[in-house]
């Protein structure tokens, strides 16, 4: 990846007037303005329309609960299939187009030990302690699924999480809403899934239910319902604030029609929070009332997979010319071509996963345990792709990236 097309991308995951000020005299405004061509439309596709598309599913959500639990088993497989499996399958790419001078073979080279190292270790905690692990799991995935969603707001421009702890704190909102919610609304599917992934490893079933148990207390689920709203509260509190104040991190006063007016004259839209509040309900309804199987299936192939193709196409120079275009088929195109031989390899993983396990798989239950095991081996190293990702691109650090 050229420096230029790395700053391009940066570009688009800083705040406008950052950006603006960063790429002064240094990127050409026909590049700056490919770059946000680029940037918006991958949000439309990635990201605004699949939350719109979520919200007109919640009638179908609100009746899974009544469905057989292999209905979400089959959604979820068949998300993973489409997109879950794919939108991790060109992290061996992300080094050589996310900073300048790493070549393509030590792009591969350090992506792949880090899979092999980690993934390794993940799978080996199974094996040794199941629901330690599983906790793990759970725990990882709501880090990564909160890191996604923040990114994706960063791409967008929003205005009301300037600093750090607001955009760790919207991680835990966002993270949580898809981990920690169908905890409290439905337990018990919840805790056979929990016992499904547990029973692999031990082969008395009645075993696995005991050793489940103390995860599912009602302290538990209380705590996590209680922590969740009040996170939610204090999130989008926070971002009422910033608008209502009309102030920026740096102390700023924006216009008293609540837009901050840059050094170029350029007014930035609070809309941000409005959109934030509105995706927080939307995710709240769907795992409020959806089962938890299907409402995970959907989810990682409707909201989370797709916005991560979104961010992977702006760093990628030729496909996110293409977004810029408004050619959507070439711009999927191109990651596919890129995503399809490890995509495959993840489906190995699962087999071989599969294969080993002590208890072995008989039943719809007992695949989906071995592809959520499977999927936390290579979730690990996924999330320590992203956030060198991360940092690279200053969304920890708003104004920081390279």
């Amino acid at each position: 990846m050229t420096e230029a097309s790395s700053t391009s991308a940066s570009a688009a995951d800083a705040p406008p007037a950052e950006a603006r000020e960063r790429d002064a005299g240094a990127v050409p405004a026909d590049a700056r303005s490919e770059s946000a061509a680029a940037a918006e439309r991958v949000d439309r596709w990635f990201a605004r329309r699949p939350a719109l598309a979520l919200a007109a599913l919640l009638p179908i959500g609100a009746v899974t609960p009544l469905f057989p639990v292999e209905v979400g088993v089959a959604t979820f497989a068949l998300g993973t299939l489409a997109v879950g499996m794919a939108h991790g399958a060109v992290d061996h790419l992300v080094p050589l187009r996310g900073a300048p001078g790493v070549s393509l073979r030590r792009s591969i080279a350090v992506v792949s030990v880090v899979y092999a190292v980690l993934g390794g270790a993940v799978v080996a905690a199974f094996f040794a302690a199941p629901v330690a692990a599983f906790v793990g799991f759970i725990a990882l995935t709501w880090l990564h699924w909160g890191q996604g969603d923040v990114a994706t707001l960063a791409i967008a421009g929003v205005d009301h999480l300037p600093t750090s702890a607001e955009r760790w704190l919207a991680l835990v909102v966002r993270g949580g809403l898809p981990m920690g919610v169908p905890l409290l609304a439905h337990p018990e599917e919840y805790r056979l899934v929990a016992e499904w992934i547990v029973g692999l490893f031990l082969v008395d079933a009645g075993a696995a239910a005991t050793a489940v148990d103390p995860l599912f207390a009602p302290a538990v689920r209380i705590g996590v319902g209680v922590g969740m709203a009040t996170a939610t509260l204090a999130s989008v509190g926070l971002g009422y604030r910033r608008v209502r104040d009309g102030r920026d991190a740096d102390g700023r006063r924006r216009d008293a029609d609540g837009r901050r007016r840059d050094a170029d004259g350029q007014r930035r839209d609070p809309g941000g929070w409005r959109r934030d509040i509105g995706e927080l309900a939307v995710l709240w309804a769907w795992f409020l009332l959806a089962a938890p199987v299907f409402a995970i299936g959907v989810y990682f192939a409707l909201w989370h997979a797709l916005r991560h193709v979104g961010r992977l196409v702006l760093v990628d120079p030729e496909a996110a010319s293409a977004a810029s275009a408004g050619n959507a088929v070439g711009t999927l195109a191109r990651f596919g071509r890129d995503a399809a031989p490890l995509t495959l390899g993840g489906f190995l993983v699962v087999a071989a996963v599969g294969a080993s396990v002590p208890a072995g798989v008989a039943a719809p239950g007992d695949l989906l345990a071995v592809s959520l095991v499977a999927i936390a081996a290579m979730t690990l190293p996924h999330v320590v792709v992203v956030a060198w990702l991360d940092r690279r691109q200053g969304v920890w650090r708003p104004g920081t990236g390279s």
